[in-house]
């Protein structure tokens, strides 16, 4: 693999959502996630092995989460597809943005489809780390 990318309607479900409200929120968004990266999956990709990057950018229209809390769900949605094990996710870059911002160069055209949407959404995108070096 070298680079698998796609997008979900949002918001998307914070982990600290199991502690409170009826269900299982937190289920619906794993099922909600890996359905819609197998939709953007295609047979000829192959699951990473290797350690992988893992990059989530929240595009929101009122921004009221938390974005440590959405990493995890999203993580084990797309384990066994993007990748073997989420243990394989050694770098990580979560962000957030709002749509109304000036960043709209240079898209991919998954990000534009996301865009075109006119929704709150996710973009996740999966590639092969980068060295292991560590910079200070």
């Amino acid at each position: 693999m070298t680079r698998f990318e796609f997008i979900v309607d949002g918001p998307p479900v914070s982990q600290q959502a199991r502690k409170r409200g009826k269900g299982n929120p937190i289920q619906d968004c794993k099922k909600t996630v890996r359905q819609e990266a197998e939709k953007y999956w295609s047979s000829e990709q192959k699951t990473a092995t290797g350690l992988v990057m893992l990059q989530i950018t929240y595009f929101y229209n009122s921004d009221q989460m938390d974005i440590d809390n959405i990493v995890k769900p999203i993580q084990d949605a797309i384990k066994g597809l993007a990748y073997v094990d989420d243990k394989q996710v050694s770098d990580l870059l979560v962000r957030k943005r709002n749509l109304l911002g000036d960043f709209r160069e240079n898209m991919t055209s998954t990000l534009t489809e996301g865009f075109a949407r006119g929704n709150e959404f996710l973009h996740i995108v999966v590639i092969d780390a980068s060295d292991q070096e560590v910079i200070t």
